[in-house]
């Protein structure tokens, strides 16, 4: 059961070749509230806010494709947006069929939120973004803030043919470290950290989980190179990249993976935005405030 009494449950969505595990909580016929994690996580970097949320809202957040039990196909190009995205198209038209509902995203979630919202935005009421970037921004951010660069250094590691051997050694050292590295883990307790390492322990998972980097076209340009030539997402229409309906951002204000700078220009992209800074949360924001995040967003939806 969730803290709130809510039962927490499980079920799958096939498309195509791919198998989509997901958690859920609350009633089958309350506003949908499909929740994305990031990397290095899975659906679990949401329970907290829905147990909160759960009462009022049918609160699912599946594990994304490569994570977890979900499937993990072979090929870079399976990590694509589009592909990523049509696997949130299905889940969605499965729970909340003709029926608008509320996408939240967190990290990569974000991303995949961001890129769900530009390509159907008739079945979206909301979009909430957790300590995530909006694709345009992000860009601009690597190239003009060098600071957002030396912070998002980690994605060239995360990209060479070294990363799987590096990130598995010592029981996936490295890879809780990426965890402790951007925030305090008093939340990760040992329970915690077991079931993470069971996640990444998965056949196939720590690749699959690594080619979402690489399949990325964001450009991370290396510290002090100026901006290389070639087109970027940047160069893609503004049009192509809006958000129609009310976007919130919940940002804690500690995330040292994520920096300010990413947040610049937004409204360009976002013309319904709503930015709330949280005090004292980092990147793992989900984790250190579910009642502040939970509560954002129930007032958000409801407004």
């Amino acid at each position: 059961m969730g803290a709130n009494g809510a039962a927490l449950r499980f079920g799958e969505n096939t498309a195509g070749c791919v198998t989509v595990n997901y958690a859920a909580m609350g009633r089958e016929d309350a506003p949908l509230i499909l929740m994305l994690h990031g990397f290095p996580e899975y659906w679990a970097g949401w329970r907290a806010v829905m147990e909160r949320l759960a009462q009022s809202y049918f609160v699912v957040a599946p594990d994304q494709r490569g994570y977890n039990r979900s499937s993990k196909p072979e090929g870079i190009e399976n990590y694509r947006a589009k592909a990523l995205v049509d696997d949130v198209v299905a889940l969605a038209d499965k729970l909340s069929p003709g029926r608008p509902f509320v996408l939240a995203g967190h990290d990569w979630g974000a991303s995949v939120a961001y890129a769900y919202a530009f390509a159907h935005p008739e079945r979206l009421s909301h979009l909430v973004i957790a300590n995530g970037v909006h694709p345009a921004c992000f860009q601009r951010a690597l190239f003009e803030d060098e600071a957002q660069r030396e912070a998002s250094r980690y994605f060239h590691y995360l990209t060479s043919h070294r990363a799987e051997e590096g990130l598995s050694q010592d029981n996936h050292r490295r890879l809780m470290q990426m965890l402790s590295s951007f925030s305090d883990t008093s939340w990760l307790t040992d329970d915690e950290a077991v079931a993470y390492r069971a996640v990444w322990n998965e056949p196939g998972a720590l690749t699959a989980m690594l080619n979402w980097y690489r399949a990325s076209p964001i450009i991370v340009p290396d510290a002090g190179a100026p901006v290389p030539a070639g087109r970027s997402v940047l160069d893609l229409p503004v049009e192509g990249m809006t958000v129609a309906m009310p976007h919130l951002v919940l940002w804690g204000e500690a995330d040292t993976a994520l920096l300010p700078s990413c947040l610049q220009g937004l409204d360009r992209y976002a013309p319904q935005l709503t930015v709330k800074k949280i005090p004292g949360a980092s990147h793992w924001i989900l984790h250190e405030k579910p009642d502040e995040v939970a509560t954002a967003i129930a007032a958000f939806v409801e407004d």
